[in-house]
């Protein structure tokens, strides 16, 4: 059993790494009290720490990824309304060719993205050193399925907001290559197939789940989850079913980031909800008015409504009310279930299994609160619409933007499904005002030779 001071020696080994990468300064100075940056990565306290640290940093307040997934991708997808004066999400909210390079929300995204791929990094290139006496088996393919999962879902993430991407941290000496979205993907997928193959050959033991993984979080879930989300990306619609069904659609299979009240609070909480908040949930998901059925339950499950408009739209904004984001406390699930449904519908779909996609999408449409295990129900009637591609298409788009709101992925959606692009110039009326976001002026001043040009829109 570890002791306290054990279990806290890994996390302070951790946040010395982070603070590594956060401020890109070496710990090599004089100090008798100090470990060196490589002294750290090749302990199993270290090493450990880091894997506790990279998750904390994914889902924290603040200067986490997942909050910038969520807030930053709605504002551009017009799930959100900007509620506040600051310059950098008014930018974001107006998009379209004068968003500036130099945005600080497009920044967010992409610089947090890449401290969790360097934390990732370091772990999987670091684990390999440490000897089975170290690490025992049980305990490294835990550690290695993790880094794994983490940095899949920020390079599969890239991919939804950017046409290139580098798969690694550069450095001043050797600056990151860019690599197509197609290929950032493939790596993504690679990732997490590697890691459901290191926990199958070697289930984590009962240590790694209590003193590394974080509580909620159910890795094999996830990284099958993830998978799903991946493929259908990809266009690799039988692979995407497959995974979809490794995934039980029971409570046993939920997967949560979770926080507490203190440090580590609830990052959705403080954008949206919290007096004084940044952003607020369009009226009716900012859905055009053909794809909503008003009397779907989940519309009030999400929001509650509210007579005030965005500051510089002037679009309807609502209140957010959705239990997993509604208190500081409040645990975010990783994935929802409904997802993986309406990923198999989709799939089937495209693959011309109309019948199939429609039993899925009715498992969505009838579904109550009482039969979901995060609590989503549109209790509405089965599908009646036409049974072809374009018709089942278009329902499943609109199905994923009620179940799957404020999950970052409704850009991808967007252009997926063929909506409407963005016009030119932007209008607030637009379902998106971007295809994908310019890179970041810091990135192109620190790699001028590799980064490509910006997208028009």
């Amino acid at each position: 059993m570890k002791s306290l001071f054990s279990f806290r020696s890994v996390i302070a080994s951790g946040m010395c790494v982070l603070g590594i990468l956060f401020s890109g300064c070496s710990l090599d100075y004089v100090n008798p009290n100090a470990a060196t940056e490589q002294q750290v990565l090749n302990t199993r306290e270290g090493l450990l720490g880091l894997a506790i640290g990279m998750q904390q940093f994914y889902a924290a307040n603040g200067t986490g990824v997942l909050e910038s997934y969520i807030t930053r991708s709605g504002v551009t997808s017009r799930e959100l309304v900007v509620t506040t004066t600051f310059q950098n999400p008014l930018d974001l909210e107006v998009g379209g060719t004068v968003l500036p390079t130099e945005n600080g929300d497009i920044l967010a995204i992409w610089q947090r993205s890449y401290r969790v791929i360097g934390m990732a990094d370091n772990i999987l290139s670091n684990v390999p050193k440490l000897t089975d006496v170290q690490l025992p088996p049980p305990m490294r393919s835990g550690t290695i399925a993790l880094a794994s999962l983490y940095k899949a879902m920020c390079l599969g993430h890239l991919a939804m907001y950017f046409e290139q991407a580098p798969t690694a941290v550069g450095t001043l000496a050797a600056p990151a290559s860019f690599r197509p979205r197609a290929d950032v993907l493939a790596e993504a997928i690679r990732l997490l197939d590697d890691a459901a193959r290191q926990i199958a050959a070697t289930v984590p033991n009962a240590e790694f789940n209590t003193t590394v993984l974080a509580r909620g979080l159910n890795l094999s879930t996830t990284i099958q989850a993830m998978r799903a989300r991946f493929l259908i990306m990809a266009g690799r619609n039988a692979d995407a079913i497959a995974a979809v069904n490794n995934v039980p659609q029971t409570a046993a299979s939920v997967s949560n980031f979770t926080f507490d009240a203190q440090q580590n609070r609830n990052p959705i909480f403080l954008s949206i909800v919290q007096a004084g908040s940044s952003y607020a949930p369009r009226d009716f998901f900012g859905l055009p008015t053909a794809l909503l059925d008003t009397n779907d339950q989940r519309l009030r499950f999400f929001m509650s409504p509210n007579p005030r408009l965005g500051n510089a739209s002037r679009l309807p904004a609502d209140n957010l009310i959705v239990p997993y984001f509604a208190t500081v406390d409040a645990p975010i699930p990783a994935f929802r279930l409904g997802e993986l449904v309406l990923i198999r519908a989709e799939a089937n779909a495209r693959l011309g299994n109309l019948m199939a996609a429609v039993e899925d999408i009715n498992r969505i449409r009838t579904k109550t609160r009482a039969q979901d295990p995060h609590g989503l129900g549109a209790a509405l009637p089965a599908y009646s619409g036409a049974v072809t591609a374009e018709a089942v298409l278009t329902e499943i788009y609109a199905q994923r933007c009620v179940e799957l709101f404020l999950t970052g992925q409704r850009m991808e959606d967007q252009r997926r499904f063929g909506r409407p692009a963005p016009p030119n110039p932007s209008s607030f009326q637009s379902e998106r005002n971007r295809n994908f976001y310019p890179y970041p002026a810091l990135e192109r001043d620190n790699n001028r030779a590799n980064t490509p040009p910006d997208p028009s829109i």
